[in-house]
């Protein structure tokens, strides 16, 4: 339940959802300078225990192992979308007052934005979709439970606003909330998380791929009776960042050498899984990570959950008497990442099937010591009505209120529009490079690289 001082006392007389700060709180920023919070309601969730708990997930996961400043938080980030759709509402209230009837903004939804952008990311676990992929969790199921479940200070927090706002929240993540302009500002092809997160994650790798003007952005975007649109004369701000956002997924998201780290990391918890099976009480020490091993956890279970726990488990298991988990284990913690060839889907399967049977032939499984792996994105999706799971269309808006697809009015977009980012990756050992002339395997190794060329299968 949230607690007001005695200081402020006369707070009482006001609906928690109405109290503001005394003084503003503000937290120092390298994106966004300060990110200013002066709602009660928004100072409590950021001190609640479940999103404290985002300090301890980084927001990239295996990248840091390629991008060494790469060690940023879901925390920043979720305070980082949080600022930007603050700054929206501001902008919104003060040039699109409330006329719903012709596209106006009603700051009535306010708190429900801004609750929903900063608990957006607060299912997340550690390294997140290589974790779901083998434990079959789901940060978004986890994300709308901890919302919803009145186990959880952040429901305790929301309820004090209204018995159905934590469902609202949830709605909004959800992208079911009967407003589509707050839906569209935390979920959409240009919205608060993905800016937030391409500025952020640029700033943290070092690079300068996914810079673009937000600044110019807030000054053209605007709400209308759909969603929102953005004015046609900011279209090269938009333009900037859909062409920012292509080029951090080819440089950064889709990183060869990160995907080959969360390879290894899918290898290890999936052989653990396994061993777990055959000898449960082979892991009895990593009390944490049990629950997930036997499929029996809660979401109190998960909640304990974050990059330290899974670290120390994998530590320990470095020392641990099967020597493929052992392995696997060392290859991640000390950044031995496996090597890769681009091949060609359905071209190359039976070469792909070569190169395992000599990778067998080493000592290697190739159950745990192999893996294909694609990467996809699209920059910007066409817009396609009548398509199943279409995403939302970018629009923009002429003076005299007309709408325009972003596609048809950017020749650039146009050119990036359906245009997949996309390769396809056969991971190996190292050790299949093996050049040295001393190995026993040399033969061996020399008829795996006759296959390869230029980083590429022949």
């Amino acid at each position: 339940m949230p607690v007001v001082s005695p200081a402020k006392g006369a707070l009482l007389m006001i609906p928690y959802r109405d109290q503001k700060l005394a003084f503003e709180k503000v937290f120092r920023d390298p994106i966004h300078n300060y990110i200013y919070v002066d709602h009660q309601v928004i100072l409590d969730l950021i001190n609640s225990r479940e999103f404290q708990r985002l300090r301890r997930i980084r927001q990239l996961g295996a990248s840091s192992f390629t991008f060494h400043g790469a060690e940023h938080t879901r925390f920043g980030h979720s305070l980082g979308v949080y600022e930007i759709t603050r700054q929206i509402c501001d902008l919104f209230e003060r040039n699109y007052p409330r006329d719903i009837a012709r596209g106006g903004w009603d700051d009535e939804e306010r708190l429900v934005a801004l609750c929903a952008a900063l608990l957006h990311d607060i299912g997340h676990g550690p390294y997140s979709h290589t974790f779901e992929q083998i434990f079959r969790t789901n940060h978004e199921a986890f994300t709308t439970e901890i919302i919803t479940s009145p186990e959880t200070e952040v429901y305790k927090i929301l309820s004090c606003v209204g018995a159905d706002f934590p469902e609202k929240v949830a709605a909004v993540i959800k992208k079911t909330y009967p407003n589509p302009q707050v839906v569209q500002l935390i979920s959409s092809q240009i919205d608060a998380d993905r800016m937030d997160y391409l500025l952020r994650d640029a700033y943290y790798t070092g690079t300068k791929y996914g810079t673009f003007d937000l600044t110019r952005i807030l000054r053209v975007i605007r709400p209308y009776q759909k969603g929102i649109v953005f004015q046609m004369n900011g279209m090269h701000a938009v333009e900037d960042y859909i062409v920012s956002r292509y080029q951090m997924y080819l440089q950064v998201y889709f990183h060869p050498v990160s995907r080959s780290m969360e390879v290894i990391l899918d290898h290890l918890l999936e052989r653990a899984h396994l061993l777990f099976q055959k000898d449960p009480a082979h892991f009895e020490n990593d009390r944490f990570l049990l629950p997930f091993l036997r499929g029996t956890y809660t979401l109190a279970d998960y909640l304990k959950l974050d990059d330290g726990v899974l670290n120390t488990c994998i530590l320990e298991w470095a020392e641990d008497a099967d020597g493929i988990l052992a392995d696997l284990s060392k290859r991640f913690l000390n950044r031995k990442p496996f090597k890769s060839v681009l091949f060609t889907p359905v071209r190359d399967d039976d070469m792909l099937d070569v190169l395992a049977g000599l990778v067998q032939r080493v000592g290697f499984d190739p159950a745990y010591y192999t893996a294909l792996n694609s990467s996809y994105d699209q920059p910007y999706d066409f817009y396609h009505p009548h398509q199943a799971g279409q995403k939302t269309p970018i629009m923009l808006i002429e003076k005299d209120g007309s709408l325009e697809e972003l596609s048809r009015k950017s020749a650039l977009v146009a050119a990036l529009a359906g245009q997949a980012t996309e390769d396809h990756r056969f991971y190996f050992p190292r050790e299949m490079l093996e050049t040295s002339g001393q190995d026993l395997f040399q033969t061996i190794y020399r008829e795996f690289q006759s296959h390869i060329v230029n980083d590429k299968l022949k």
